[in-house]
C-alpha cells in the first residue's frame, strides 16, 4: 500500500492545485483528434460532389469512400488505446498526427478512388488513436474540479472542426473557382496535423502514467512542468522513496489486457462506457441522414448552377447547423459538471427520443401544416441534447472510471465500438429507408435513443464520482 500512498500524494497536489496557463495549453494541444474529427467529416462531405465530377465514381465507391474515415477510426481507437497504455501517451499523440498527415497527403495527391480510399482510411486511424490517447491525457494533467469541464470541451471540438472547415473550403470555393479545389481541403488536414505534430513535441507525457510504469524522476519533472509553484514539495516526496512514509518503489502491476476489462471488476463499468456509446453513434448518423431535408427546407431560392455553386450551397448550409450543433456542447460544458455525467447521459438520450417522436409526427400528411416547425424542433431538440449528453458524456466517462494502467485501453475499446456504431448507422439505415420508409428510420433511431437511456440508468451507478 506504500507505493499508493506516493502515487496519492502526487495526486492530491494535482487534484487541488489551480488550472495554469500550463494546463490549459496542454488542453489545447489535446484537442487536435477531435477538433480534425469534425475538420475531415465534414471536408469530405464538401469535397465528394466534386471528386464524384472528376472520377465518375459509382454510388458503392462513393459509399465506400464516404464510411473509410470511420472505418479507420475503428481500428485505430481500438490498437491506439491499448498502445498508449504500454508506450505512453505522448508517442501516440505524435503519432497519430503523422498518420493523419500521411492519409491527407495521400488523399490530396489521388488519382483515384483506391488512393483516396486509403488515404481517408489512414486519416481515419489517425482520429481514432487520438480519442483515447487525448481523453486519458486530458484526464491525467488537470485538477479534479476542471476535468470534466474540460473532458466535454475536448470533444466539443468536434463543432469546431466543422466550423473550420466550413469557413476553410468556403474560402477556398470562392477564391479558386476550380474542380481542383477539392485537392486542397483535403490538404489542410495535413497542415494542421502537422502543426499539431510540431506543437506536442514540446508537452510531457502524462505523469501518471510515468508513474504507473515506475519511472518517478521523469513523473517528478512532468508533475513539475505541470504544477511549477510545487517544485520543492514533488522533488521532496520523489526523492524520500524509500523512507517509511513513502513508497521505497513502486510496484508494476501485470499490464493489463483487453480482456481485463470484462473481468468481474471492470465489466460493468464497460458495458456503461461502450453501449450508450454505440448506440449514441448509430443515433446520431442515422439523423445525419436527414441534413439534406433541412437545406431542403431552408435553400427556397430556386437557385441553379454548376456542381461548385450548389456546393457552396451546401458549405453556407451545414456550416450553419454545425454552428447550432456547438451550443450544444457550450450546453454540456456548462451542464455536466454541474448535474453529472450520468444524469446528463440520461437526460439526453431522453431528449433524443423525445426529437425523433416529434420527426414522426412531422412526416404524416395530416401535420403538412406543422411539417418545418415539427421537423426543426424534432432536429434541433435532438441534437441540442445529443451534445449537451451523451455526446460529451460517452468522451468522457472511460478516462474516469479506469485506473491509469487501463485508462486508454477502455477509452479506446468504448471509441472503436461506437465508430463500429456509426459504420452501422451509415450502411444499415439508408437500406432501411428505402424498404420501409422514412418513419422506420425515425422509429429505429428513437427505439435505440431509448435503449440508450436504459442501459445508462441501469449501469449508471458505476460513476461513483
Amino acid at each position: 500500500m506504500a507505493e499508493i500512498t506516493l502515487a496519492q500524494r502526487l495526486t492530491l497536489l494535482l487534484d487541488e492545485s489551480p488550472v495554469k496557463a500550463i494546463q490549459r495549453w496542454l488542453w489545447v494541444l489535446s484537442t487536435g483528434g477531435t477538433l480534425l474529427d469534425g475538420f475531415a467529416i465534414f471536408v469530405l462531405g464538401v469535397a465528394m460532389p466534386l471528386i464524384i465530377a472528376e472520377f465518375h465514381l459509382q454510388p458503392d465507391v462513393v459509399g465506400l469512400i464516404g464510411a473509410s474515415l470511420v472505418l479507420g477510426a475503428v481500428f485505430g481507437a481500438g490498437f491506439g488505446g491499448v498502445i498508449a497504455d504500454r508506450l505512453g501517451r505522448k508517442p501516440l499523440m505524435l503519432v497519430d498526427m503523422i498518420i493523419i498527415c500521411a492519409g491527407a497527403a495521400a488523399s490530396a495527391l489521388a488519382d483515384g478512388a483506391v488512393m483516396l480510399f486509403v488515404g481517408q482510411l489512414l486519416v481515419g486511424v489517425g482520429v481514432g488513436i487520438d480519442f483515447p490517447v487525448s481523453s486519458s491525457y486530458v484526464s491525467e494533467v488537470l485538477p479534479k474540479r476542471s476535468r470534466a469541464r474540460m473532458m466535454v470541451a475536448t470533444i466539443a471540438c468536434q463543432s469546431l472542426g466543422m466550423l473550420l472547415a466550413a469557413g476553410i473550403t468556403l474560402a477556398l470555393l470562392k477564391s479558386v473557382n476550380s474542380g481542383q479545389t477539392w485537392r486542397l481541403f483535403l490538404a489542410t488536414e495535413g497542415l494542421i496535423a502537422g502543426l499539431f505534430v510540431l506543437l506536442r513535441l514540446s508537452e510531457p507525457d502524462s505523469p501518471h502514467w510515468l508513474m504507473s510504469r515506475g519511472r518517478l524522476a521523469e513523473a517528478a519533472q512532468a508533475f513539475i512542468r505541470i504544477m511549477p509553484e510545487q517544485r520543492e514539495t514533488v522533488l521532496q516526496l520523489t526523492c524520500n522513496v524509500g523512507s517509511q512514509s513513502v513508497a521505497p518503489s513502486v510496484t508494476l502491476a501485470r499490464p493489463h489486457a483487453i480482456a481485463d476489462l470484462f473481468s468481474r471488476t471492470y465489466r460493468a463499468r464497460t458495458v456503461l462506457v461502450a453501449v450508450p456509446w454505440f448506440l449514441m453513434d448509430i443515433a446520431t448518423y442515422g439523423v445525419g441522414l436527414f441534413t439534406p431535408i433541412i437545406l431542403g427546407a431552408i435553400d427556397t431560392s430556386g437557385q441553379t448552377g454548376g456542381v461548385i455553386t450548389h456546393d457552396l450551397a451546401d458549405v453556407r448550409g451545414s456550416g450553419a447547423i454545425d454552428l447550432f450543433l456547438l451550443f450544444g456542447f457550450l450546453l454540456g460544458i456548462w451542464a455536466v459538471p454541474k448535474f453529472g455525467r450520468i444524469r446528463m447521459q440520461a437526460t439526453g438520450f431522453a431528449g433524443m427520443a423525445f426529437g425523433m417522436l416529434l420527426l414522426i409526427v412531422a412526416v404524416y400528411p395530416v401535420n403538412s401544416r406543422f411539417h418545418i416547425p415539427l421537423v426543426f424542433t424534432g432536429f434541433i431538440l435532438f441534437n441540442l441534447l445529443m451534445n449537451a449528453g451523451p455526446n460529451s458524456t460517452t468522451f468522457t466517462l472511460p478516462p474516469i472510471l479506469f485506473p491509469t494502467q487501463l485508462r486508454a485501453t477502455a477509452s479506446g475499446v468504448a471509441a472503436s465500438l461506437a465508430k463500429i456504431g456509426a459504420t452501422f448507422g451509415v450502411f444499415v439505415l439508408p437500406i432501411l429507408k428505402s424498404k420501409f420508409g422514412i418513419p422506420a428510420v425515425l422509429g429505429m433511431v428513437m427505439a435505440v435513443s431509448v435503449l440508450g437511456l436504459i442501459v445508462t440508468l441501469i449501469f449508471g451507478r458505476e460513476d461513483k464520482e
